[in-house]
């Protein structure tokens, strides 16, 4: 196996986490919380991201750099909000709340593109203790009005042509929505029936707003994630999750006040809020934000014409690179640019080793849930890199392996190499505190002090972890358990293969037998000498017992919008099973 060495790491800029052992040995998270505690005590996510700045050296800087259409010359437009500014807009929108009657402990939901509103709205309604619940813009009229009517939201931030296009028709089945706050995207006032301007209501607000008192444990952030059946879990965060952003900010993704930083996830996926919002406030950074669907040629202007130094990407947006081929990643200097990490789903080994070689930077894999509301489990640029690992728990994260028992308990795996469940011991700041409504839900993902995170992984001699699988995704077949991350890993190192997915399909004589589909690279046309092709290179590489037995053609393969293939949409799809719930789906899937 291929491990990147530190040393071909660019480490222009000293790491902030450079000895594994000694930083993990003396790490306290109450030290890192004394340092984000607001005067006289309390803990506010939007304080620590904004208030604090306001007056010193840092109101100053760029904190949002929005960016805007591609010119006849090929430079991208852009509009800077500083710091100060920010704070500005956050205490008018914190005043418009109040000014409607909502305040702490209300919810508010946003449904909108990624336009200076919604990061004004976020932090305007976390300075007024109102909980934030960020939903994708994209959603359908159903999937919005269902969590709406879950979360019991009061207020909703959104855009006149998304609101008549999806909220409007859905406005009777949100009974607690008592104020939907519009911004039309052409800059006119708005004038649709229960509706309010929020423009024109930021216009009339007061500059001046004190910020509300909450506590650590109060709810900030309310982030929806879809189970396999039934409806979509709504998962509960406090306000003192800022630490962990703060701190993975920090560690793994290397944040130095000097950094210009892009988050390519919409705010309407947690990775969006936490890392696309929040960590690079705390970190006092510049923040690209890029409202623009994928474009590879785009994407790479961004990295040159920006000085983007840190860059944090999803998989499925680096194998669309991939496929767009190096050629056109070679036209495009990216002299700033020093560390790249990703999240979503597991990164192929081929990727990382593709950063390396077409990028000039190999690419960090890292691991965290919904649920742990932050980073858990990462690579960092200090140190080895073994492509297709999720690489080591972060300062403040100790996490496992575990069994599970006939009688409902779990036993800690200590042999490296074993699978297991991944679990994580309670404690840290950002792990969810609830799921709505449904405390015997909450309850089913802890035993004892551990969060059984329901993702089946192995751990090796050198303490780096490695996907395995969904615990629902696992194939059985024949006394074996199959991974389908390890199958797709080998489908995907045949040059045609541009992605992969691996179900299990019911047999009667092995219990289920591993079938995948593929989208191919350009250039390449899918037919029986190319099926054969794969299934032999497969089966020579993984072996007859794991290597797939069927291998279908797909154009598009179903993803989630934050970037994982939905094995289990697939597998509806082959059985004509009930497709369930598939409000997160990537829309074209």
């Amino acid at each position: 196996m291929e491990v990147i060495r530190k040393t071909e790491v660019d480490l222009r800029v000293p790491p902030n986490f450079d000895d594994y052992v000694a930083t993990r040995e003396s790490f306290s998270w109450a030290r890192m919380a004394d340092g984000l505690a607001m005067p006289g005590g309390g803990c506010n996510i939007a304080y620590c991201a904004v208030d604090r700045y306001v007056g010193g050296p840092t109101g100053t800087k760029t904190a949002l750099r929005f960016l805007g259409d591609t010119g006849p010359d090929g430079n991208i437009t852009a509009r800077d909000v500083s710091y100060d500014e920010l704070a500005t807009l956050a205490r008018r929108f914190t005043n418009v709340l109040r000014r409607l009657g909502i305040g702490k402990g209300d919810t508010m939901f946003v449904v909108s593109p990624r336009i200076p509103e919604l990061y004004a709205g976020v932090l305007g309604a976390l300075r007024n203790g109102t909980v934030v619940s960020p939903l994708f813009s994209a959603f359908g009229p159903e999937p919005i009005a269902m969590r709406v009517q879950l979360g019991g939201g009061s207020v909703l931030l959104t855009t006149s042509s998304l609101y008549r296009r999806k909220i409007a028709k859905m406005r009777e089945e949100m009974p607690t929505l008592r104020h939907v706050l519009l911004v039309d995207e052409s800059g006119a006032p708005t004038d649709i029936p229960g509706t309010e301007d929020l423009r024109a209501l930021m216009a009339d607000a007061s500059d001046d707003a004190e910020i509300t008192e909450t506590t650590a444990d109060d709810p900030a952030l309310l982030h929806f994630t879809s189970g396999t059946t039934g409806t979509p879990k709504g998962a509960v965060h406090v306000h003192g999750a800022v630490t962990t952003h703060y701190t993975t900010g920090l560690y793994a993704l290397d944040l130095h006040p000097d950094d210009t930083f892009w988050c390519t996830a919409d705010p309407g996926w947690v990775t969006g809020t936490s890392y696309g919002i929040i960590a690079p406030l705390l970190h006092g950074v510049t923040s690209i934000i890029d409202p623009a669907d994928f474009d590879a040629e785009r994407w790479y202007r961004i990295l040159e014409q920006q000085d983007v130094s840190v860059w944090y990407t999803a998989p499925t947006a680096i194998r669309m690179l991939m496929k767009a081929g190096g050629e056109l990643a070679h036209k495009f200097p990216r002299p700033q640019l020093r560390f790249i990490a990703s999240v979503g789903e597991p990164l192929n080994p081929e990727a990382v080793i593709w950063g390396r070689d077409v990028l000039g930077l190999p690419i960090h894999d890292n691991w965290w849930q919904t649920e742990t509301g932050g980073i858990m489990i990462a690579n960092t640029p200090a140190f080895d890199i073994k492509p297709g690992s999720m690489g080591r728990p972060l300062p403040g994260i100790d996490a496992v392996l575990v069994r599970h028992n006939p009688d409902h308990s779990v036993t800690v795996i200590d042999t490296p190499g074993e699978e297991g469940e991944l679990a994580l011991r309670v404690g840290w700041p950002s792990m969810f505190r609830a799921y709505l409504n449904n405390e015997e839900r909450y309850r089913k993902c802890f035993v004892d002090d551990l969060y059984l995170s329901g993702d089946l992984a192995k751990r090796d001699e050198d303490g780096y972890f490695w996907f395995v699988g969904r615990a629902d995704d696992v194939i059985k077949s024949a006394g074996h358990l199959i991974g389908p991350f390890e199958v797709e890993n080998v489908l995907m190192e045949h040059p045609a293969v541009a992605e992969a997915a691996v179900i299990g399909k019911p047999d009667p004589i092995v219990g289920e037998v591993v079938k995948a589909f593929v989208t191919l690279r350009r250039g390449y046309e899918f037919d029986d000498k190319l099926r054969r092709e794969l299934l032999g290179h497969a089966r020579k590489k993984l072996g007859a017992a794991v290597a797939p037995k069927e291998i279908d053609y797909a154009a598009h393969l179903p993803h989630t919008r934050s970037g994982k293939i939905m094995r289990r949409l697939l597998k509806a799809r082959e059985l004509g099973l009930p497709e369930g719930d598939i409000s997160t789906l990537e829309s074209g899937s």
